[in-house]
């Protein structure tokens, strides 16, 4: 099923704030000309594009698990009332940037709306740690969570998955090796698949998008590219593991998917929401009028809208 939504005083709202972020943008360096280390910094400081994080220490704890290369981290976010299941999070930045204390507010919101226990991955980032270091690690803290997690989160075995942008190219990679590497240890019942890159080679959206500075523009998608698959021609980028768009997608949960109209990564998401369906997936697409990538962050109408769609699929896969 596809929704667009259409209502004026939620646009109005979007375009006032798309003019905004643009005209802030503008006054700045390009992101793609930035330091790592300075947008990481900047990120946690609350002073770049997205708003401040806030850390809700009384609500989390964090666990270390063993993972093939080394310990991974996961931050916990349980519900206020009994736990109906676990929701394995994964977060965006480009494979680069962010971290899993920083979404701390949306987990606790996610949580208490659901009943999931959200499960927030510190994966390995780029460019210190090339792919697949921050895939290896997604596998593990899924496999964790299906053979040891639920007793020790103390929650119902049912399992979700979920990220936006590289997390849920993640969320998507993670699924397939699942599948296809671990079909023994159980699988997940869905998957909130939020404006994803699914195509390291550059869907025509991202090619075509240029420098527009609304969140994410052609020349970030290709220094990330480079940052998490350095040296890699397009043709590599295509291996199904990196790209999961060029995937046998049979077999996949299903899967939400929610993109904005003025977001790069516009055709990763119709593309793969169209071969996961194709492949006999159930799936369901929002697609946000007007709406950039990274909107669902911000304290807008339509950052509600989309949230209250993401629950509302989420408990009904666990019902």
């Amino acid at each position: 099923m596809t929704a667009v939504v259409e209502d004026p005083g939620v646009l109005a709202e979007t375009r006032a704030f798309n003019a905004e972020l643009e005209r802030t943008a503008a006054a700045g360096p390009p992101r793609h000309t930035v330091p790592v280390e300075e947008l990481r910094r900047a990120r946690r400081d609350g002073t770049d594009a997205f708003p401040p994080p806030v850390y809700r220490t009384d609500r989390a704890r964090e666990l270390s698990i063993r993972g093939r290369s080394g310990d991974v981290g996961l931050r916990v976010i349980a519900p206020q009332r009994e736990a109906v299941g676990a929701y394995l999070y994964i977060h965006g930045g480009g494979w680069a940037l962010g971290a899993a204390d920083l979404q701390d507010a949306v987990l606790v919101e996610l949580a208490d709306a659901t009943g999931l226990c959200a499960v927030s991955v510190e994966y390995r980032l780029a460019p210190e740690h090339p792919y697949p270091a921050g895939a290896d690690d997604c596998e593990d803290a899924a496999l964790w969570l299906l053979r040891e997690g639920f007793d020790e989160l103390q929650v119902p075995p049912v399992a979700t998955i979920g990220g936006d942008s590289a997390g849920g190219h993640l969320s998507a990679v993670t699924l397939l090796r699942l599948r296809d590497r671990h079909a023994s240890v159980g699988s997940f019942v869905a998957a909130n698949l939020i404006y994803g890159v699914f195509d390291l080679s550059l869907t025509p959206s991202v090619r075509n998008w240029g420098d527009r500075p609304l969140i994410l523009t052609t020349p970030m998608m290709r220094l990330y590219g480079e940052w998490l698959l350095p040296g890699t021609d397009d043709d590599a980028k295509r291996d199904p593991d990196v790209s999961p768009l060029y995937a046998d997608l049979q077999d996949m949960p299903p899967a939400l998917f929610t993109i904005g109209t003025l977001d790069p990564l516009l055709d990763d998401t119709l593309f793969m929401e169209a071969r996961w369906r194709a492949a006999g997936g159930r799936t369901e697409l929002r697609v946000w009028p007007e709406a950039v990538h990274g909107f669902n962050l911000f304290d807008l109408k339509v950052t509600a809208a989309v949230r209250a769609e993401q629950y509302a699929f989420l408990r009904a896969a666990v019902r």
